[in-house]
Parts: structure tokens; sequence; C-alpha cells
């Protein structure tokens, strides 16, 4: 859950995309005494202590099937590891989960962004960021410097807990149906 309580933080209160996360079942028995963006905030803040990016986590077989299948700047090795489980069909393998991150996938290091040095980012969004561009240096600058990445990742999370809210009609409120039930 912490994983998803991270990427919640990120997605839902950066980003704005409400189906990019999970997490939300917690969020919303909690916020009846207390908002959301105090509970998003607080909780990924506390479970950035286990957990970071894209460094630990899975990714479904949607997200990234074309990627694996269709894809030039990928390690032809790793794409045939992934294809094995996520076929090309769409209509098998769907829910089939993959570490973001295959050599460590349960430990907090720079190894996603070495992954990325080799052309091994599982998801598209993410091997973009090493690919002839303009961020080329900053994986390169990770990869070999887990410090910098471990700084940089608290003060953006810092900066991303300070981002006002939305607030009347600008903002959106979501309730589970479990939770209206009650």
């Amino acid at each position: 859950m912490a994983t998803s309580l991270i990427r919640l933080h990120f997605h839902d209160c950066f980003v704005q995309n409400n189906n990019s996360a999970r997490g939300f079942e917690v969020i919303d028995i909690i916020k009846y005494v207390v908002s959301c963006a105090d509970i998003l905030a607080v909780a990924a803040r506390d479970s950035s202590i286990f957990v970071r990016s894209h460094t630990i986590g899975n990714a479904r077989c949607t997200t990234f099937r074309r990627r694996i299948h269709d894809e030039t700047n990928i390690h032809p090795g790793f794409a045939k590891l992934r294809q094995h489980r996520c076929p090309s069909s769409q209509l098998i393998g769907n829910s089939t989960l993959a570490p973001l991150d295959a050599a460590t996938p349960y430990s907090f290091d720079n190894d996603y962004f070495k992954n990325l040095l080799q052309r091994k980012g599982l998801l598209h969004s993410d091997q973009v960021l090493f690919n002839g561009g303009l961020t080329d240096h900053i994986v390169k600058r990770y990869s070999e410097n887990e410090v910098a990445f471990f700084e940089d990742f608290a003060a953006a999370m810092v900066k991303m807990g300070d981002i006002k809210p939305l607030t009347g009609s600008a903002g959106e409120i979501r309730i589970q149906e479990a939770v209206q039930r009650r």
C-alpha cells in the first residue's frame, strides 16, 4: 500500500490523473475526520521512508505491452523476458504484473536509473527519460550518485506537498461506492 500512496500523492495531487493510482479506499475511510490533502501528504511522507518513485512497485501488462512488443529503444533480452508473460494479444495477460525495477524490485536504490541506461525501462514514460534528450544527464547523474537521487527525491516530495489544493468547484471529490453504502 505504501507504493500506491506515494504514487497517489504524485499522480492525483500533482498530475491530477484520477485513474493512475490505488489506495483511495484507505483515504475515503479516513477523510471523514481530516482533509484528503492532509492524509495524502502525511501518508506519502511516512511511506517514503520505505519506498520511492519507480524504484519499487509493479505495472500491469496493459501499461507496458506496446513498449515490449513495438518499441525499438528497448534491450532485446529484457523485452523477450517480459513478452513471455505479457503476450501481444490484448485479450490475455492484462492484469499480469511486472516490477518497474527488475534488478532490485523491493529496494529503494538507484538501480532504476541504471536500468534506463541499459534500455531496460519497463514503461515508455520511464525510458524517454534516457533516450537522447534533455534529461539524459539527470539519469546518468542519479545512476552514478544514489545520495543525489535520495536528496532530490525528498525535496521534490516536499515541494509537491506544498502545492495548493484545489478548492470549491475547481476540485473533485471522489467517493468510493463501498463507503457510500455506510
